[in-house]
């Protein structure tokens, strides 16, 4: 990239606000020579002031030379660029850039004692270069040179006082900029006052974006980021940060665009560290340990020393129980600069991750031992123990995080939420703690803390789990605030639940929409992962973790967790099944939300699989070493046999599972026509009358032009080929809406139930079957109906009143009760009508107290209620043969 150098007019009108902040920086400085939380401060204006006059880069000879050697170490040529530089470094060009981009050529290779002699050689020349005294913080560390960095850093910081009085390079500016992020400075001031400066003096000088890119991740503010990041390509492409830092940015949100960055800049540089780093933590996160190995080899490769390529294996020996090695591991990574506190962060990172909290958190305090100041090490601490169920340590260290750096978007969010989750309404029983909307727990809490006491009392007991602490279930009413708690940023839909092992967070029904997911269904997969996180002391594979707990959904009620669909009957006997081996790589970053759905259901069936071949208990043997350190594929080995031949009879068992569903259908698609037309598949069906995929487009497309005797023939073929499936919007509703529209009843009761035995969450069919119950007086359907549509959207009032309605025929006071005083809490037209209802359900359970509350509240609401009266009257005579008050 060739110098850029330009400068303002204004130089001479600032120089007396250059003098007289000399005079006061003289004041800030004169007790000390280390920079001060103050003086820092003055620093930044005093460099705002160099920016509002002059900005020069250093003139040199050979740009073009100098942009070529640049380009080589972008593109990995360490030692081709190393030479370039070393070269015009002895030959005495004046220009600090070059001894600069030697030193990072040694630096990247691990050469730290040749770039020490570099360092120490170039300073003499070129005393008053920031950049160049910033980058030599980091070889005198890696040199172990720990106690000369403090007065490196004194030296910095003087020159820094210094830089005013002459030219300021740009990149003098971002390096400074990057100090003072390290230093904890304010990042929007540092934004402001040097990246942004930069920018709008030279929107041409790449650095400027990439320190920004930097300074938005490392707060959390990924938009920025990626906003910064795109803007910059037009600059450079051929820059491998560029493409990692925008990976980064997008991760959160995209993680296989983040990929595709990933991949663009290893095609740059096929020796980028950071890149191969990613690489190796996707390896991690999807359990490949060997991959992950061998990518940091390739790191170490290229510098031997690299202590992220030696953190990360020992991240793995720890997920594989080689504690000893993992400990060599770590030491190797602290080497040559022993209070690198990015080592035991990145550690402790990706342990929790792995869900391994409390090994994560130990990490994290290692790091702050090392430098109290690391706020990522103390941001992660923070959620570390929110995640263990220690809240009040938890939210004192992000309350102290979120103080200390205003602009960490991450932070900031938590503590927002922190204050509006104070309101939530506290229930407890059991050892089961629930927080949640103070509404909807007057709503429906006590059928969560039901739920949750009978999932803990099933599942504890089937897996042989003592939990000894208690389990927290927060429950949240907005999307956003169940993501923030869960991931630290808005996003993760489609998530309805996440389980940290003690600590469950759920999205409630008000968060979902009109069709909201069966909240007890949820309820129970999540708590079956605090029992298996539990007995494994979190050292279990996603997919075994989320297949149990699918399992576990279907055997408490066939109509909740994953089944089987057309569509998962593809994929099963595609080469979308997923070998058992390789099962938790299916849930990250899946192409479409259809393939993450799929290996929830695949994990399932593999738990079923194990289950059915082996037995329970050989599954709580597998657990068991897992507990123990045992890595999940030496598990299987040892209680099911070889991992090959697992991989072998689970692929016949899907494939088996999956005919077994065709029944009598055709399930070809090469020949299906691509018209949507009516007239065109009722011509295809003729020739094709069991193929299933015709049968399904006929009968769509004859209800979207609403000819309900047309429909019915390909969805009534379709039942009798025993494939009509009860997906949302799916044919079992499909045949349910044409019997209605027909006039069919009696077909159409039969059709819902079919659908409601199936479905867990359909709650249209459930409306419909609550209106026909009402109509025929069939109470006992309507109370059931009533119960199901409340375990999916508690929060309406049409159900509790069909629910109160149906228990009040049915002498089932209890639940009469229970649905009255919730139609209390949804601000009722009549609350006089339901308080007097409510005291005759508790009247005729003989408890008299709240009987007399509830008539008295009636009266007082409508003081001429003359039921009410009667009943006040009886209550207070219960031996009176009198019905009636006096007027």
């Amino acid at each position: 990239m060739n110098a850029t150098c330009f400068q303002v007019d204004e130089r001479c009108e600032t120089h007396r606000d250059a003098q007289q902040a000399q005079q006061l920086l003289s004041l800030n400085s004169a007790s000390s020579a280390q920079p001060s939380s103050c003086s820092r401060q003055w620093l930044a204006r005093l460099l705002l002031l160099v920016l509002l006059s002059i900005i020069a880069s250093t003139p040199f000879a050979n740009a073009a030379s100098y942009d070529e050697a640049v380009q080589q170490f972008h593109e990995g040529q360490y030692d081709v660029a190393a030479q370039t530089a070393a070269f015009e470094v002895e030959r005495g060009v004046w220009s600090e850039r070059w001894p600069r981009l030697l030193i990072r050529c040694q630096m990247v290779q691990g050469d730290y004692k040749d770039a020490l002699q570099t360092y120490q050689a170039a300073i003499q020349r070129y005393p008053t270069s920031i950049a160049l005294r910033y980058l030599g913080l980091d070889v005198l560390r890696f040199n172990g040179m720990q106690d000369e960095v403090g007065q490196a850093e004194a030296d910095l910081f003087s020159q820094l006082q210094r830089a005013f009085a002459g030219y300021v390079t740009r990149d003098n500016l971002i390096a400074a900029g990057r100090y003072f992020t390290e230093q904890g400075e304010d990042a929007r001031e540092v934004l402001e006052m040097f990246y942004d400066r930069v920018r709008d003096r030279d929107p041409e000088f790449l650095d400027a974006y990439l320190a920004t890119a930097e300074l938005a991740i490392q707060k959390g503010d990924f938009q920025v980021a990626a906003n910064t990041l795109q803007e910059a390509q037009r600059l450079d492409e051929r820059t491998p940060d560029l493409h990692h830092l925008l990976a980064l940015a997008l991760e959160p949100s995209d993680g296989q665009a983040a990929g595709a960055q990933i991949q663009t800049a290893l095609q740059i540089n096929p020796r980028h560290l950071p890149s191969l780093q990613w690489l190796a933590e996707k390896a991690i996160d999807r359990e490949r340990y060997d991959e992950a190995k061998d990518i940091a080899n390739q790191m170490l490769q290229i510098n031997v020393h690299e202590p992220s390529a030696w953190a990360l294996m020992a991240v793995v020996a720890h997920l594989k129980g080689q504690y000893e090695l993992e400990q060599l591991m770590r030491a190797a990574a602290l080497a040559h600069w022993s209070q690198n506190a990015d080592v035991d962060h990145l550690i402790g990172r990706k342990l929790s991750e792995k869900y391994r909290f409390a090994e994560g958190a130990e990490y994290q305090n290692r790091a702050l031992s090392m430098n109290p100041l690391h706020l990522s090490a103390s941001f992660q601490l923070a959620q570390d123990m929110l995640r263990l169920g220690e809240d009040e340590i938890g939210w004192e260290i992000a309350g102290e995080v979120a103080k200390a750096d205003p602009y960490n978007v991450v932070a900031y969010n938590l503590m927002t939420l922190k204050d509006r989750t104070s309101k939530f309404e506290k229930l407890q029983r059991d050892g089961i703690h629930v927080r949640m909307d103070a509404k909807e727990a007057k709503l429906y809490g006590d059928a969560v803390l039901n739920l949750l006491s009978d999932a803990k009392q099933v599942l504890c007991e089937k897996y042989q789990v003592t939990p000894d602490k208690p389990v927290i279930v927060e429950i949240f009413p907005e999307q956003s605030d169940f993501a923030i708690r869960t991931f630290g940023l808005p996003g993760g839909a489609g998530y309805l639940g996440v389980c940290f092992g003690r600590v469950i967070t759920a999205n409630s029904p008000a968060s979902q929409g009109e069709r909201p997911s069966n909240w007890k269904s949820v309820l129970w997969h999540e708590f079956c992962h605090v029992v298996t996180l539990e007995k494994t002391n979190n050292r279990m594979p996603r997919w075994l973790s989320e297949g149990i707990s699918v399992y576990e959904e279907r055997q408490r009620n066939p109509s909740w967790g994953e089944k089987m669909t057309p569509q998962y009957r593809s994929m099963l006997l595609s080469d979308e099944l997923t070998p058992v081996s390789d099962l938790s790589a299916a849930f990250l970053s899946p192409p479409s939300a259809i393939a993450l759905q799929f290996a929830y259901f695949e994990s399932s069936l593999v738990v079923e699989f194990l289950i059915e071949q082996h037995g329970h208990d050989a599954l709580l043997a597998v657990l068991d070493d897992l507990a123990a350190g045992i890595p999940i594929n030496d598990a299987l080995t040892r209680h099911t046999g070889s991992l090959q031949k697992l991989d072998a009879q689970f692929d016949e068992y899907a494939k088996r599972l999956a005919h077994q569903y065709e029944g009598l259908a055709d399930w070809s698609r090469d020949t299906l026509p691509e018209s949507r037309d009516l007239a065109t598949w009722k011509g295809w069906v003729r020739l094709n009358p069991n193929n299933y995929w015709a049968l399904r487009e006929m009968a769509r497309a004859a209800l979207e032009a609403e000819q309900w005797e047309q429909a019915l023939v390909p969805l009534t073929r379709m039942q009798d080929l025993g494939v009509l499936t009860s997906e949302r919007d799916g044919p079992l509703e499909w045949l349910a809406q044409t019997h209605r529209e027909l006039g069919q009843e009696r077909r159409e009761i039969r059709t819902i139930q079919e659908n409601l035995a199936q479905s867990s969450d359909a709650l249209p069919s459930l409306r419909r079957f609550i209106d026909i119950g009402q109509s025929n007086e069939d109470w006992d359907n309507v109370l059931d109906a009533s119960q199901q549509a409340l375990a999916i959207q508690p929060l309406l009032p049409e159900f509790h009143l069909a629910s109160a309605v149906a228990a009040e025929k049915l002498d089932r006071h209890e639940l009469a009760i229970e649905a009255l005083t919730a139609l209390l809490e949804l601000d009722p037209v009549d609350p006089a009508g339901l308080h007097y209802r409510l005291a005759k359900s508790y009247d005729e359970q003989d408890e008299t107290f709240p009987a007399k509350h509830h008539v008295m509240m009636a009266l007082e609401i409508a003081p001429r209620y003359r039921d009410a009266h009667r009943l006040l009257y009886r209550l207070h005579h219960p031996n009176s043969d009198q019905e009636e008050t006096s007027p």
